[in-house]
């Protein structure tokens, strides 16, 4: 049987794979470049979000097996990965 953390991080994946399709198939629909950007553009937020959840899920399903530095050394590792998505 699986781990109700291990399925909670695959549903989000699922949902975030099913939202990016979804949104490819409006950007062929609308078929405008304006448009199109606008549609990626809100994806931009999805995919951190789901980063973040899938990424507290897994944390929560490890909490009893991490130390607290290990959690240190993940929340930067998050971090860095914003910082250098952002810059």
């Amino acid at each position: 049987m699986w781990e109700k953390a291990v399925l909670g991080m695959a549903a989000l994946r699922i949902l975030s794979g099913s939202i990016e399709i979804v949104a490819a198939l409006l950007i062929l629909k609308v078929n405008q470049v304006e448009k199109a950007l606008v549609i990626n553009s809100g994806l931009a937020i999805v995919g951190p979000l789901i980063l973040l959840s899938t990424t507290a899920i897994g944390l929560l399903g490890m909490a009893d097996r991490l130390n607290l530095w290990k959690m240190v050394w993940i929340f930067a590792g998050i971090t860095l990965i914003f910082v250098g998505v952002r810059k």
